[in-house]
């Protein structure tokens, strides 16, 4: 029985959405509108410079193989149908969810992760979503690939897709799916967007840790996200409270509703939200990862292969100091070197530095790359090199964010990894 009656049928995808209501005592309008349902990337990343134009309108045909490959231009507008799957599609996960959508009603939470691998925790979560918000089904939704996280590391497609179905073994109602894949989507408004039209009777409900809910200000057009869905944000060891306190809280403070609420959420207009108290399962992906690597290495085992040198102190600082080196020379501003160790798994330094210019954001990553390579730094990963507000270089255990003062403004790098400088209090406020 559901604490909150739904009083309005969502319309098919041919209604106009509605205008969305308050949260705290309203249900569910239909879904998002053509002009909010767009959005921005699961990233850390600022935007590519790239854009392709998307055509608004929607045929009853299938979908055409020209698609908008997750470019922030084109998350600023209506996404449309995507491009034939990816040849990396799982074939051992039934694909029980069609990516061309039905009519299934009733609520389903959306837990979305890389699953690298998938663990208890992941299933700890979706079984207290079930029981909590009254779901019907939790979607365990498999990313085929994550900006915010490095390649080298990232176990193929195919395993974690099966190690989700692994996880969901004995729980009909928890369903591993490759979706996303299918969809041919990588950010998660565009993912959010195409769902909510596709299955336009279903309840949707977004899941995610509370590390997510510290790091979403990161993501492209994360508000659009709080606005698309209802969003319930689970306990994570070490993050909780930062979650508390954090921008993205701060800024939806008004949407957020009492964790009293739950059972009755899913049924609400966005934006709406809660953090739900409970049980902070331990498992973490990253120390079952290193788990392995340590067993491996025991056991006589390959290691991977870091594309710079090795995570040992003083090549660390030796690199950092190459770094700064060099982006000093380039008349970088505000140049600031962060501590990773023991609180991210992908690098063990993060520099951030700032240029006034496109052009100078460019010429210092090009000089920088080749400062690197002259010192035998190997497998250098960039992106955004060209763009005009960001570019990132990926040197292996350091990683040097470039941005122009606006951008770096808006993705306060320095603050979500627990740095306090000059005017931030005012900044951020």
């Amino acid at each position: 029985m559901r604490s909150s009656p739904r009083t309005r049928r969502r319309p098919r995808p041919s209604s106009p959405g509605s205008t969305a209501r308050s949260a705290s005592s309203t249900p569910r309008p239909s879904s998002p509108t053509a002009a909010s349902s767009a959005s921005g990337p699961r990233s850390a990343s600022p935007p590519a410079a790239s854009t392709r134009a998307v055509p608004s309108g929607r045929s009853s045909s299938p979908p055409s193989a020209t698609t908008c490959w997750a470019t922030a231009r084109c998350a600023d507008e209506r996404p449309r149908d995507h491009a034939p799957p990816p040849s990396f599609l799982s074939r051992d996960v039934p694909a029980a969810i069609s990516h061309w959508g039905d009519g299934r009603r009733g609520r389903i939470g959306i837990l979305g992760g890389s699953f690298n691998p998938a663990h208890e925790g992941h299933r700890h979560i979706a079984e207290t979503a079930l029981k909590r918000l009254g779901l019907k089904a939790v979607w365990l939704l498999v990313s085929p690939g994550n900006p915010l996280k490095p390649v080298d590391g990232m176990a193929p497609f195919a395993d974690r897709l099966a190690s989700a179905a692994r996880i969901a073994t004995g729980n009909a109602r928890i369903l591993p799916t490759d979706l996303e894949a299918r969809l041919g989507t990588r950010y998660t408004v565009q993912t959010l967007a195409l769902l909510t039209r596709r299955f336009p009777r279903a309840r949707l409900v977004w899941l995610m840790g509370a590390d997510n809910q510290v790091q979403i200000p990161r993501w492209q057009g994360w508000r659009r996200i709080f606005a698309m869905v209802p969003i319930v944000v689970f306990p994570r060891p070490g993050w909780t409270r930062k979650a508390l306190h954090g921008r993205a809280t701060r800024a939806m403070a008004a949407s957020r509703l009492p964790h009293s609420r739950a059972a009755a959420l899913p049924d609400m207009a966005p934006p709406a939200w809660l953090l739900l108290p409970g049980r902070e399962h331990p498992a973490s992906a990253t120390q079952i990862r290193a788990a392995r690597a340590a067993d491996a290495a025991a056991a006589g085992g390959k290691r991977r292969r870091l594309p710079a040198r090795r995570a040992q102190a003083d090549d660390v600082e030796r690199l950092v100091r190459l770094i700064v080196t060099s982006l000093e020379n380039d008349k970088a501003d505000e140049i600031v070197v962060i501590d990773l160790a023991g609180k991210a798994s992908f690098a063990d330094r993060m520099v951030v530095a700032s240029g006034l210019a496109g052009r100078q954001l460019t010429a210092m990553a090009e000089h920088l790359i080749e400062t690197l390579e002259r010192d035998g730094v190997r497998n250098i990963r960039t992106e955004g090199l060209g763009a005009s507000d960001w570019v990132l270089i990926d040197a292996g255990d350091v990683v040097v964010h470039l941005f122009r003062p606006e951008a770096r403004a808006h993705y306060a790098l320095e603050k979500m990894w627990g740095m306090t400088l000059p005017g931030d209090e005012a900044r951020f406020a």
